[in-house]
């Protein structure tokens, strides 16, 4: 399609929307907010790469609990036994990451990933082990690495009560599946904020063409940084008068969690590659990696073809295919653009939250936000 005509498009759209058709629910590209030129997948989430299901836990109690779980599972069966390849990559280390060491040295996940609240990595990391231990076939099992991420949800959220228990988690887990994911105030997402405004859940999608492997490049991610907010080069954050500089450097502090995950036939080093790349998708939203930031990629391919099963006769040489460094960037597209995705979903669907000592985070003015990308656009 010729730029004129898809702008002149967009431009329609824009003019079609009204503010009386927002909701919570309305993903910024439904509304005509344009994100790269890669096609999404059905879903636009990470659930769009086969195999992968996700599960939360709300946690919204009284006036002061707003916290919960998220848990992504890489697939259906028992991970422990049916490893799958697997890269953290650390954007900035003020954070909990449990389970990295074992994943950077061996190069896979044998666990669901777990993301909650800080002081609730405990929890976590019990909930992890005991599903771990209770399926079938792990009866004999001594050892489990748990991959539990987290951000600090302590402005809205009663954080120091520890109200995660490992029974939640495991419910977290056992609610998985392969469809819709829920997006904004839920799970993990519950008692976030995101460049001074309400954050959450996010989850996007991208779809390579069949020319360049067909593969599919999800990710969901957990937002509860700060920086100058920046959505389809508008700079929002300034226009609302909210970006690091204006009243206290330490506003920019936070945190995000993200997670990657393909159907691509990728071996750690160069899911490591994809991992690093997701830092630039947050970078195009404004996010910077502050000082007090834990900023965690953890990416992992669901490819059949290259799982690592428990028990390996020694010395057996393990054959596999996967792609090589020249494939990559195709890939590299797909995470950049899937994470900026994510990280704006995760905005829109967001709504004001009032929480812990009557504290409230207001939800991102998205009529304005909509009515500056319309704008930005028809001017070019």
């Amino acid at each position: 399609m010729p730029k004129s005509q898809y702008l002149s498009l967009l431009a329609g759209a824009f003019f079609s929307l009204t503010i009386h058709s927002l909701s919570a629910q309305s993903r910024p590209r439904e509304l005509g907010v344009p994100f790269g030129i890669l096609p999404t997948g059905p879903l636009n989430a990470i659930t769009d790469v086969q195999g992968v299901q996700v599960g939360h836990l709300t946690k919204i109690e009284g006036s002061d609990i707003r916290t919960g779980v998220t848990a992504i599972l890489p697939h259906g069966g028992n991970l422990f036994q049916d490893k799958v390849p697997a890269a953290i990559f650390v954007g900035n280390g003020f954070g909990k990451l449990a389970g990295v060491t074992q994943v950077q040295e061996l190069g896979n996940l044998e666990s669901p990933i777990i993301l909650t609240n800080t002081l609730s990595v405990a929890a976590g990391i019990e909930g992890v082990v005991r599903y771990s231990l209770a399926q079938p076939g792990n009866e004999s099992i001594q050892s489990v690495n748990a991959v539990v991420g987290e951000t600090n949800d302590g402005y809205l959220n009663d954080i120091r009560g520890m109200h995660i228990s490992s029974e939640e988690v495991i419910q977290a887990i056992e609610a998985a599946n392969p469809g819709m994911v829920e997006e904004g105030n839920v799970g993990a997402g519950t008692g976030t904020v995101c460049f001074g405004w309400k954050g959450g859940i996010g989850t996007a999608s991208r779809k390579l063409p069949e020319s360049l492997g067909g593969y599919t490049v999800g990710v969901l991610v957990q937002t509860n940084f700060g920086g100058n907010l920046q959505i389809s080069g508008v700079p929002v954050g300034e226009k609302l008068e909210k970006y690091p500089f204006k009243d206290a450097l330490e506003k920019s502090d936070g945190s995000c969690m993200i997670v990657v995950a393909t159907d691509a036939p990728v071996l750690e080093r160069n899911l490591e590659r994809m991992a690093q790349r997701a830092m630039m998708g947050l970078a195009k939203t404004g996010g910077i990696a502050s000082n007090g930031s834990g900023d965690y990629v953890i990416a992992f391919s669901t490819s059949k073809g290259l799982r690592i099963p428990y028990s390996i006769p020694s010395q057996e040489l393990q054959k596999a295919e996967f792609l090589g460094n020249d494939a990559m960037t195709p890939l590299f597209l797909a995470v950049i653009e899937a994470t900026e995705e994510a990280i704006v979903n995760s905005l829109f669907a967001a709504e004001t939250m009032t929480g812990k000592d009557g504290r409230k985070v207001e939800a991102l003015p998205r009529g304005k936000v909509l009515e500056w990308i319309k704008n930005q656009h028809i001017g070019n």
